[in-house]
């Protein structure tokens, strides 16, 4: 099973920094997502920035979400 979300903060260009359970950091880069169905709404960078981490993952008020999963494998690495 791959890590899970411990922390999460957002940047003004629509990318998330995540904190893995097991102490590795990442970007995920949102923006790719602001076209698609439900995420249309992150589009409001007011919006955007209400993310919380829940269970693992990373939700905003109206309920979406991103598989803890994508957010690992899909993230750029950053080192120390």
């Amino acid at each position: 099973m791959n890590p899970r979300i411990s922390e999460v903060a957002t940047s003004e260009d629509y990318k998330l920094r995540l904190i893995f359970t097991n102490g590795e950091r990442g970007i995920y880069d949102c923006s790719n997502l602001l076209n698609l169905g439900v995420f249309k709404e992150l589009g409001d960078l007011n919006y955007f920035k209400q993310v919380r981490v829940l269970d693992g993952t990373i939700v905003w008020p109206h309920e979406q979400d991103i598989c803890p999963d994508t957010l690992y494998l899909d993230s750029d690495k950053e080192s120390g």
